[in-house]
């Protein structure tokens, strides 16, 4: 059984909707093969950004907030994706239960449709995300073989 979720967005219309992202981001592998957007440094690169936890891209200089959310093992999913770019510091605040928590990223993805689609388009460009967590919790998941 697969133990990763499948995100509910359609990848290619996320692809457009990514360019207001590319200001910021790139989706780039380890390679340095730049699969999305240019060179946006402001944010980090989000190649495997699907079930990484919060705030630990390597030399990335993050906020605080976000930082802080990954140290209690915060791993991204569609559904706080999704509620992350609606309201970046609004979701910090929620999630860490912390009034003063800020974030970095000013930019806000309001639409629902489009940051599901942004999300289904760099998972696609991601290798699939780690299954162990998700493996444990299903039970009788076989590990993920590559």
């Amino acid at each position: 059984a697969f133990a990763q979720e499948v995100p509910t967005g359609d990848a290619a219309a996320g692809a457009k909707v990514f360019a207001k992202c590319a200001a910021c981001h790139v989706v780039a592998n380890p390679a340095g093969e730049v699969l999305a957007g240019k060179a946006g440094k402001t944010g980090p690169n989000l190649y495997g950004m699907p079930g990484r936890v919060a705030g630990t891209y390597p030399e990335f200089k993050y906020g605080e907030s976000i930082v802080a959310l990954g140290a209690t093992g915060f791993a991204w999913n569609e559904a706080d994706f999704v509620a992350y770019v609606a309201d970046p510091a609004k979701f910090l605040k929620d999630k860490l239960g912390d009034t003063k928590a800020k974030s970095k990223m000013a930019f806000k993805l309001a639409k629902e449709e489009d940051a599901k689609n942004v999300y289904a388009f760099i998972a696609s460009l991601s290798p699939a995300p780690a299954a162990a967590d998700a493996a444990a919790t299903e039970g009788e998941a076989a590990p993920a073989s590559d």
